[in-house]
């Protein structure tokens, strides 16, 4: 069959595209950067449309003219400089739906989320309820699968978190909610939607992909740490629910500089209604249940670098907002007291004029530096020009006052470790 797969590179839609790329079909994916996607499944073809911008269905026309099946696996968390939620999870979803019905492309997988209803706490829930509520009422060959927490081996949005708070040496209380939390293992999820496309299925139904058992959080947070190898916290800190809160809205602001963390309000809405579905049409249907916690950890590799990956997930922000505020400080120390700035430069028979522009072109440098390694967009680029801006320095300070590498309070020597930090900083920049 030839299957198109909406967010064919996101943390389902990838595992989607090769488990039928290995079942024989014809796989495009579509997404808005499908740039690495290209390199990660060469077998596949690629469309680079983004999904927000098709609000019609003309717009979808031209892109449904070879496919027997589609698959949606798109999706966005919270509204952000690069995502519209309902943009991306209703409007263009619903104008995809009503293409279909028109070039008669009859069987439609909509991978939906639990808890998805109208009235549901959260705009990506009552998006995905939107688009669900779409379909249903039309007569294709249409599965609705509605997963749980989904767990994958690479790591993405929540479970990165999950592994993050799994990596720390303490366990916290007061976690939102002690209600359930329904896991589903990716692979399963991606067997159903290649049941549902191969019509293994019954069709105009909907399933929840989620295992018997639910969990709290700070259970899962408990059976990852097993996972990775660690021992049970030998601590436990409180965490106040206006901390907590207070560090999820913070979130919501680093979302606006176009990071997709987990941490964010929407997210910990979800965690405090549960994850709870009903597994029973889906067992009635496959004859067996889906893999539990414990044994969807079981399926999944647990090495070093699951350790590391932990551990630096939550160094990255500490990382960034080091080296932010140190190029700002620096910046605006030097802007505050240029006539000291311009001093040490005239010291070392720099003349005046000279001195003057190049301490403010430092000066606009460090801010702009400062200000880029926070924003998603730039902060690559920001860690690389800090690296060669402390190289730049470094070269013409020794040409000026190659002394200053003995000098006692390391005015050479502590630039080094900045310099390393920014490529740090860069080498964790990969968000998926």
């Amino acid at each position: 069959m030839r299957i198109l797969v909406l967010g064919g590179y996101g943390l389902i839609g990838s595992t989607v595209v090769s488990r039928c790329l290995a079942a024989g079909h014809a796989v495009t994916g579509l997404g808005r950067d499908v740039r690495s996607a290209r390199w990660r499944h060469p077998d596949a073809d690629w469309i680079e449309r983004d999904i927000a911008k098709l609000a019609e269905p003309a717009d979808w026309a031209t892109i449904l003219t070879r496919f027997d099946a589609v698959v949606n696996c798109s999706g966005a968390l919270q509204d952000g400089p690069r995502d519209d939620v309902r943009a991306v999870q209703a409007v263009a979803i619903r104008a995809l739906f009503d293409c279909c019905r028109q070039m008669g492309v009859r069987r439609i997988v909509q991978v939906s989320a639990v808890g998805a209803s109208s009235d549901a706490p959260t705009e990506f829930l009552r998006s995905k309820a939107e688009a669900d509520a779409a379909l249903s009422a039309l007569d294709l060959d249409w599965v609705i699968l509605r997963p749980g927490l989904v767990l994958a081996p690479v790591s993405y949005g929540a479970t990165g978190l999950i592994r993050g708070f799994a990596s720390l040496p303490v366990a916290f209380t007061g976690m939102p909610s002690l209600r359930p939390i329904q896991t589903v293992h990716v692979q399963d999820v991606a067997q159903a939607v290649l049941l549902a496309v191969e019509g293994g299925i019954a069709v105009r139904a909907h399933y929840d992909l989620v295992e018997e058992q639910g969990h709290t959080l700070p259970d899962i947070v408990a059976a990852y740490r097993a996972w990775l190898g660690r021992p049970p916290a030998r601590l436990a800190l409180p965490v106040p629910s206006w901390l907590l809160w207070a560090g999820f809205r913070m979130g919501d602001l680093v979302g606006r500089l176009g990071w997709r963390t987990p941490i964010r309000t929407t997210a910990l809405r979800q965690i405090e209604a549960g994850i709870d579905g009903d597994p029973t049409a889906w067992e009635r249907v496959a004859g067996s249940p889906l893999s539990s916690l414990s044994e969807s950890l079981r399926r999944m590799p647990s090495g070093v670098q699951e350790r590391w990956f932990g551990r630096l997930w939550l160094l990255k922000p500490a990382i960034l907002a080091t080296l932010s505020l140190f190029w700002l400080l620096s910046g605006l120390i030097a802007l505050t007291h240029l006539d000291a700035a311009m001093a040490a430069m005239t010291a070392h028979g720099i003349d005046v004029a000279t001195a003057r522009v190049t301490v403010l072109a430092g000066i606009l440098v460090d801010l702009v530096l400062g200000g880029a390694i926070l924003m998603r967009r730039t902060m690559p680029l920001a860690a690389l020009g800090m690296a060669a801006m402390t190289g730049i320095y470094l070269f013409f300070g020794s040409a000026i006052a190659a002394g200053l590498w003995l000098d006692p309070l390391g005015a050479y020597l502590k630039t080094l470790p900045g310099a390393m930090l920014a490529l740090v900083a860069y080498a964790l920049a990969d968000e998926r």
